[in-house]
């Protein structure tokens, strides 16, 4: 079983910061790629943010220049630097990772609601 456990959600005001990290725990030989999903109200899922582990990353239109993904593979974790941040990017941020464990898997976290006040 692997679980992943997020963290860094909160409230902010327009314009703030915020940081969003995510760990990885179980039986993991290897974690292909690491992303961050989002969903507002009455939404789809957006990919936000992807990483892999040679650390080529991508980004959806709306948040490149804004936000940035890293991981440390040593700790099988995942973080999302989140400036400038807008109304719009209010959502609940869903870890994603595509991981070998004793079967290859895709696992997501519970998710954490990021709130921008206008």
């Amino acid at each position: 079983q692997v679980q992943l456990v997020e963290s860094g959600g909160g409230l902010v005001q327009a314009g703030g910061s915020l940081r969003l990290s995510c760990a990885a725990f179980g039986t993991i030989f290897t974690i292909y790629r690491m992303a961050w999903y989002r969903q507002a109200p009455g939404k789809q899922r957006e990919l936000v943010a992807g990483i892999t582990g040679g650390d080529t990353t991508n980004y959806a239109d709306s948040v490149k220049g804004r936000f940035t993904i890293s991981r440390d593979n040593a700790k099988n974790t995942v973080n999302l630097q989140m400036n400038s941040l807008k109304p719009e990017d209010t959502s609940v941020y869903y870890c994603n990772a595509l991981v070998r464990s004793v079967t290859r898997l895709e696992v997501w976290g519970q998710g954490t609601l990021v709130t921008v006040s206008a």
